[in-house]
């Protein structure tokens, strides 16, 4: 069974990619959630949006531009915007959660990263994903300078 901080996460990556796939910002598909969570209207399709999902949104959405500088700088023959949307997310989570949270082990980051890449994307994405993650956390001390 998945732990709170999973769910959260898959979560997260969820409004990621739901906020990239609508070309909206992902503060405000958090806020639609939020709003729907708290309908009293009962809704099966519509979780609960956990706190730490909250804090990994909105890490990211403080950093997008760093993150998503970084992952073009390092995706080798990827251009961002030809990346597959769940890659794409999965990679601004994980970066995300590498670099500035840190109350996560940097091996559960990646852990976690290419799990929701098993769930989400391609046959190639988790050893891309994990590859890409590896990177940035050899990288980190220079990152957050």
């Amino acid at each position: 069974m998945a732990s709170a901080r999973s769910k959260a996460r898959t979560r997260a990556f969820q409004i990621l990619f739901e906020a990239d796939h609508r070309g909206v910002s992902p503060e405000r598909v958090l806020a639609d959630w939020i709003a729907r969570a708290r309908d009293p209207r009962p809704d099966e399709g519509i979780p609960q949006v956990a706190e730490y999902t909250m804090q990994l949104v909105e890490g990211y959405a403080q950093h997008a531009r760093t993150i998503d500088d970084l992952i073009s700088t390092y995706a080798v023959g990827w251009t961002l915007d030809r990346m597959p949307v769940a890659d794409r997310n999965v990679l601004r989570l994980g970066a995300y959660e590498l670099i500035w949270e840190d109350g996560t082990p940097d091996a559960v980051v990646l852990d976690e990263s290419v799990e929701i890449a098993k769930e989400f994307s391609t046959d190639e994405s988790p050893a891309f994903v994990n590859g890409m993650l590896a990177r940035f956390m050899e990288l980190k001390p220079s990152i957050r300078r």
